[in-house]
């Protein structure tokens, strides 16, 4: 193995002085063509305008020793920067190398699958581990042939292939080596030449020259992660394999290079030998303000960070300690030279304060980040290479080899080091994360009253904007630390392989708090630039007489200076005396560029810090500081400070504030973003610096590796929209919070007025007793019960979510858009979209409960306090949302596609009116058409539907009465009512067919029955309606075309109520014209339509006809002749089977089986169809317009009351065949079927506009129907509806137990179902008359408007004479039984 280690540095004549310029220029020719490739093009630009001010200050010091030390120093220090970046683009290559390997572990030699099929190494694990293996053995004493034949065959036969894949790789190598000689003798160089590297002296070099140092040790510790060895074993086989077996070049000093750096840090332990005594004096320089900075006792209680100190509020500028305040902006810096420094340079841990300073770093961190995301344990590095060498000068100096005393301390420290190094990594792993969280709580506090009082003094932001940037980098420090840290595991100890995970919060709020601060203090600085700059400006123009002074002083005159350097300093005069002057409001306009300033400050730096130079930065105090102001340094490296606020201000806030290295940690901080964002501590607008950090992500990729850019774009992209979108996540939890009964919905609940009573009651009694006995009331609270602190609870909640809501939106409303490269996020927009999707879901989820569909009611409700917590959002922002809910109503309500609707850029196949749909296909599905089986029934005397089971989660009057429909009218609107009457009259118009049909094929049949029946002959007509097909099929669809326009008539009703109440002008304008609408024949499409609308409000006369007509215009119905026999096919009705199973309920003025519906079917049929079919005939057999207007008006006047009056011929002919055929087919067997019959045509005459009452009393007198009420109302004050399954004849209980006054039902029926309630609409609050049995309504004066049937509406004296059988209780719905004692029946009719 190679033995010996490279030790160029020690022996290259460039540390001569005879040779130095020499070496310098060939070094930077050199250097400008090797590392082209990893310098960016701005410090091309930077280089050659360098060279350029180097060669006038070679030119004008001649060839004076000031003029020689400028040109050398100059290319130094140029060289120096060159090569930082130059570390930084070797580390970039060798992470994108990394990541193509899947993260190798070449000490272990651990290798994925990805890692053999990344393309980089032939696919031959066996031979290429086990030349890493063997390293620096040659490969051609490893006989691979005998280790994989097959391979070692395969790998001969593409070596060119595989050679090819490898060379750029190798050439990384290459450049490694060649960065690890150029960089180590530019370290020794500055090393040996410049004066001093003291913060408070040389800071600018002496970040410069540390940057390097830095650069170097993490590009040689990083160059560990690759597979070096297998990498330069398998390219050197190759090129054996396609060269003779010869050796690549390079091969031999690339093996001594790696095995020197196996491990690296032992390869920089020698390597940086001869700089470690600089270094370590650099680190007892700083140790002062790392102390300063892990004291947050002191940082507090001494202002540190404040504008004003804490003591003496008075002060309001930092005056006491402004140098140690700008100081903390690097100690971010400090720590990385201390880790870094005392790993590398270990003999500098034995200084007596160094233990000290490494102690306070080593406590608080765990890693040593070394590129991005790369990073080394920290603690494991210290005890396998430091340790070490400490035990080693322990030992020596145990040994006696100098001086007693010496060798006493020296052991003693030794000693001390060993114990520290020992058991520091312990104490790190139990308080480095509660040192760092107590760190962020102070930069929390600080950073919020920095905020706050600039914001409201931004004057004093400009004198300290150093604070700031000081406060800005100890958050980003600590942000970073963080993230760093987060998901590390340490071994717990050297003597065990176990890890120990650190203990991180990931719950950690003060991660928000910091990240908030740093973008409110950027966005401050930002704000108020113009002052920044402008204070800067006067600064600097009072500092070109101050150094003028200082030029002036007899100990400057007396130093002699050459021509060059003495150039230099007038030139450093002249720029800040030509700085333009800022006036008042133009300092924004002002445009200066102080490159060139502090360009020739450096080369004056460069000259006077060389040991080289015959006047030093020791010469140059000593003349300037007698005169009791600042010395000529302080005075040019402020200047070059505040030069850097008038035109690098934005750099200088990227370099303090940026936290672009988060991409890095992009998963973690999504996390722990959602863990804290709304969390108990979490604050809402924090949201906005989260979101804001992506915006530099973009900064992090490498020009090096050009497809980075893609990568991390891309990435930053799916960052914030994985943001967004946790973001409206929470705020739409924030409303559904509100919008949930433990919400706003708490605040709703209200008591029923049988439980307030009881409330009531319970605590009048047991208000005297509550402090005796509080157990008492234990079951109820008493009223204020929510008032007390321990039961307020939920209010808290309400107000903690009321508040993070409009936080939440107050912040997104005023948050900057997010630029991501090409790509703008407007939180605006998200917020506006994700609360009106928002609504849009929840509508259609509290559309349905848990059974089936919400109550129109409930529905209403609930939207209404959607929209109110809507409103209270929309307070905070600066947009309507409430045209937004407006839209999502309109949509959900509108069925049809979008371009019908409004113009808008929707696409138009945009499927609308869901909502909409889901109530009214529930309705025709459950209430019309019944296809649960729920014993729908309609109930006309409470104008709603009943069932005999719930339907759902609900009883049919629950959902259908006039308050419901109404809500549903509120909800949806007009284009709701217009979709739920489309589906009704397309389920009338298929009944209407059927009926059709029906005509049709019994045509013949019905032709022979108008015969029979006008002549009288009962045998015939018996015979031709035996031969009707489908009878009581036809029934059934008549009785579901009633029940839909019963349900239509309903739903008229409610949508005028709604629209008298809430535009009562259009409505009485719609009343108005309906009564003065012209008749005309045939109608205008305009009339046609006004006539519609009106329907649709109930405005017309007659609802039902008119809706039917209306359907039959559209669908071309009552087109033959066989309309003409409707009547007939009606009247046959009554011989149906279906009588036979109906009963009259009083409760409900209807049937048990609907058949009232068919009344109104009928009616509406009739009217209808001979409406249009008449008018069809008109307007065929009317000849063309040859007359006056006022004849065609007079005509279509003539043609109307003639359509009037054939319709009232053939419902009075429908009136006449019924009854006809009632009391002709009575007998004793079917006596039980004529009562529900007669009240049948008693209710169609009374719902017809065509049919008087009188009609009916030509063939049926009224004492027969008076005597069936009177005998209903009197006995059966509230008679059960009895169900086709529980005939009135086989339920004798069912008819019992309703006649019984005393019967009570259970509570929970009387809500929903009217069978079972105890008293009827017509029984409520009625007294009877123990003399006659005639009843009176309590409550008539609440029904005076509505038309009822029975003998109360015939005349004010209606009483009937009681017979022996009125006070026994009926044994069934029917009255018939008692006929046969009655005066007036069907008996003497007969």
């Amino acid at each position: 193995m190679w033995k010996s280690k490279q030790h160029l540095p020690v022996h290259d004549p460039f540390l001569s002085p005879t040779a130095a310029a020499a070496a310098a220029g060939l070094r930077e020719l050199e250097g400008a063509s090797r590392w082209s490739e990893y310098l960016s093009p701005e410090m091309t630009m930077t280089s050659r305008s360098f060279k350029s001010i180097e060669g006038q200050a070679q030119s004008s010091s001649g060839a004076g020793v000031g003029g020689g030390g400028s040109s050398i120093k100059g290319l130094n220090i140029q060289y120096l920067v060159q090569l930082t970046e130059v570390g930084e683009g070797l580390m970039a290559k060798m992470h994108r190398l990394n990541q193509i390997l899947d993260r190798p572990d070449p000490v272990n030699h651990v290798f994925s699958e990805a890692f053999w099929k990344s393309g980089v190494f032939p696919n031959f694990p066996k031979i290429c581990v086990l030349v890493s293996k063997k390293f620096p053995e040659h490969t051609s004493k490893l006989q691979l042939e005998r280790v994989d034949k097959g391979a070692f065959d395969s790998l001969n036969d593409g070596a060119e292939v595989y050679l090819q894949n490898l060379e750029p790789w190798v050439q990384l190598l290459l450049d490694l080596m060649t960065f690890r000689e150029q960089a180590l003798r530019l370290l020794l160089d500055l090393s040996s030449t410049v004066i001093t590297l003291l913060p408070h002296q040389n800071s600018l070099i002496l970040h410069a020259f540390m940057d390097l140092f830095c650069s170097f040790a993490r590009v040689n510790l990083f160059s560990e992660k690759i597979p070096r060895k297998m990498m330069l074993q398998m390219y050197n086989l190759l090129h054996a394999v396609l060269r003779n077996d010869h050796d690549c070049d390079f091969y031999h000093r690339l093996v001594q290079f790696i095995d020197s750096y196996d491990p690296p840090v032992k390869g920089l332990q020698e390597d940086l030998n001869f700089v470690s005594p600089r270094i370590g004096e650099v680190l007892e320089a700083v140790g002062p303000v790392i102390f300063l900075s892990t004291d947050t006792r002191k940082l507090r209680n001494e202002g540190f960070l404040s504008p004003f100190h804490p003591r003496y509020p008075d002060i309001l500028t930092n005056s006491a300690h402004p140098m140690r305040a700008q100081d903390l902006a690097n100690v971010t810096y400090y720590r990385e030279w201390v880790l870094l420094g005392y790993l590398v340079c270990p003999d500098e841990l034995l200084r007596v304060t160094s233990i000290d300073i490494a102690l306070v770093v080593l406590k608080e961190n765990l890693v040593l980040t070394l590129f991005r995301d790369e990073y080394i344990l920290l603690h494991e590095d210290y005890q396998l290479y430091v340790l070490p060498r400490i035990l080693e000068s322990k030992k020596m100096a145990k040994a006696g080899r100098t001086k007693q005393k010496e060798a006493d301390l020296e052991y003693s420290v030794a000693k001390q080091v060993e114990k520290v190094i020992s058991e520091v990594h312990e104490q790190a792993l139990l308080s480095c994360d509660y040192i760092h969280h107590e760190r962020r709580i102070l930069l929390k506090q600080e950073i919020g009253r920095m905020v706050l009082f600039f914001t409201d003094q931004p004057s004093l932001l400009a004198p300290n904007i150093q604070m700031v940037f000081s406060a800005l980098a100890l958050a980003q420090s600590e942000v970073i630390w963080y993230f760093q840290h987060v998901g590390i595991a340490s071994l717990k100890s050297k003597a065990t392989t176990r890890t120990s995970p650190v203990e991180i919060d990931p719950s950690d709020p003060t991660i928000g708090y910091l990240l908030d601060g740093m973008d409110h203090l950027c966005c401050l600085v930002r704000k108020y630039i113009a002052a920044v700059r402008g204070y800067a400006l006067s600064y600097l123009s009072s500092c070109a007489g101050r150094i003028r002074f200082l030029l002036a002083t007899p100990g400057m005159v007396a130093l002699d200076l050459d021509a060059g350097l003495k150039g230099l300093l007038q030139k450093i005069v002249h720029h800040l005396e030509n700085i333009p002057k800022s006036q008042g409001e133009n300092v924004s306009a002002i445009r200066c560029d102080l490159s060139e300033l502090r360009k020739d400050w450096l080369t004056i730096l460069m000259i006077v810090t060389s040991s080289r130079s015959s006047i030093n930065i020791r010469h140059l105090e000593k003349a300037t500081v007698s005169t009791g102001k600042e010395g000529l340094l302080s005075e040019g490296n402020t200047s070059f400070n505040w030069s850097r606020c008038v035109d690098e201000l934005e750099l200088q806030l990227s370099k303090h504030g940026s936290l672009k290295k988060l991409y890095f940690y992009h998963q973690h901080l999504t996390a722990v973003f959602r863990n804290t964002m709304f969390g108990p501590e979490g604050r809402p607008q924090h949201c906005c610096a989260w979101l804001g950090v992506a915006s530099c992500f973009p900064e992090c990729a490498s020009h090096i590796v050009p497809e980075e850019v893609t990568k991390i774009g891309r990435d930053a992209v799916l960052y914030v929209e994985s943001l967004i979108e946790s973001i409206m996540g929470g705020l739409e939890g924030l409303i559904n919070i509100l919008d949930s009964e433990g919400g706003f919905g708490s605040l709703e609940m209200q008591l029923l007025p049988e439980q307030a009573a009881v409330y009531m009651n319970y605590t009048s009694k047991h208000s005297t007793l509550s402090a005796k006995s509080p157990g008492g009331i234990s079951f109820f609270n008493l009223p204020g019960h929510e008032s007390y602190p321990e039961n307020n609870n939920s209010i808290k909640m309400l107000e903690a979510a009321m508040q993070r809501l409009t936080n939440l939106c107050s912040v997104l409303n005023d948050m900057e858009p997010i630029c991501v490269l090409n790509h703008v996020f407007v939180l605006r927009e998200y917020m506006r979209e994700c609360i009106i999707g928002n609504f849009r879901r929840r509508l259609l989820v509290v559309l349905k409960t848990d059974n089936d569909l919400q109550r129109p009611s409930a529905l209403e409700k609930l939207i209404c306090r959607h929209i109110s917590i809507v409103h209270l959002a929309e307070q905070h922002v600066s947009m309507d949302l409430t045209q937004g809910i407006r839209e999502v109503l309109l949509t959900e309500a509108f069925s049809g596609p979008v371009s019908s609707l409004q113009t808008s850029q929707k696409p138009a196949d945009l499927h609308t009116g869901s909502a909409t749909e889901a109530i009214c296909n529930w309705y025709i599905e459950n209430i019309i058409k019944d296809v649960s089986g729920a014993g729908i029934l309609f109930a006309p005397s409470h104008k709603c539907f009943k069932s005999r089971r719930p339907v759902g989660g609900y009883f049919a009057e629950s959902m259908s009465n006039l308050r419901e429909l109404q809500s549903f009218v509120r909800v949806f609107g007009g284009y709701g009512v217009d979709r739920l009457r489309k589906m009704m009259k397309e389920h009338i118009a298929a009944l209407l067919n059927c009926i059709d049909t029906s005509l049709r094929s019994n045509h013949d049949v019905l032709e022979a029955l108008a015969g029979s029946l006008h002549s009288g002959d009962h045998i015939e007509r018996d015979a031709n309606i035996k031969q009707i097909v489908d009878l009581d099929t036809v029934v059934e669809f008549c009785t579901q075309a009633g029940q839909a326009l019963a349900f239509d008539q309903l739903l008229a009703e409610a949508a005028g109520a709604e629209l008298e109440e809430g535009a009562s002008l259009i409505y009485s304008l719609l009343v108005g014209i309906i009564k003065h609408l012209p008749v005309e024949i045939p109608e205008k499409k305009e009339i046609r339509r006004m006539k519609d609308v009106a329907t649709s409000i109930s405005v017309v006369r007659d609802h039902d006809s008119e809706f039917v007509r209306l359907i039959m215009l559209d669908v071309g119905g009552a087109n033959d002749g066989s309309w003409n026999l409707l009547p007939y096919l009606f009247s046959v009705f009554m011989t149906s089977n279906i009588w036979s199973m109906t009963a009259f309920n009083v409760d409900t003025g209807g049937f048990n089986n609907n058949i009232y519906c068919m009344a109104r079917c009928i009616s509406a049929v009739i009217a209808g169809s001979e409406y249009v079919r008449l008018e069809r005939e008109l307007q065929q057999t009317q000849s063309s317009a040859n007359g006056h207007v006022g004849e065609n008006l007079d005509s279509d006047m003539q043609s109307h009351l003639s359509i009037e009056a054939s319709i009232k011929s053939a419902l009075h002919l429908f009136v006449k065949l019924s009854a006809d055929l009632i009391l002709d087919c009575w007998s004793e067997s079917n006596r039980l079927d004529i009562v529900p019959k007669l009240i049948f045509l008693d209710q169609l005459c009374e719902m017809s506009p065509y049919v008087p009452r009188s009609t009916l009393e030509a063939h049926i007198p009224y004492a027969i129907l008076r005597s069936i009420y009177s005998q209903y109302y009197s006995n059966s004050p509230s008679v059960p509806l009895a169900f086709p399954n529980a005939s009135p004849r086989s339920s004798p209980a069912v008819s019992l137990t309703h006649a019984s006054p005393a019967f009570r039902h259970p509570a929970s029926n009387t809500d929903h179902s009217g069978y079972f309630k105890a008293t009827s609409s017509h029984g409520q609050d009625q007294l009877y008359d123990a003399e006659g049995g005639s009843v009176r309504s309590a409550n008539e004066h609440r029904h005076g408007n509505v038309r009822r049937s029975g003998p109360l509406d015939y005349s004010s004296s209606r009483k009937t004479k009681a017979t022996e059988g009125s006070a026994s209780g009926s044994t069934g719905p029917s009255p018939l039984p008692r006929f046969a004692v009655s005066r007036s029946g069907p008996i003497s009719y007969k």
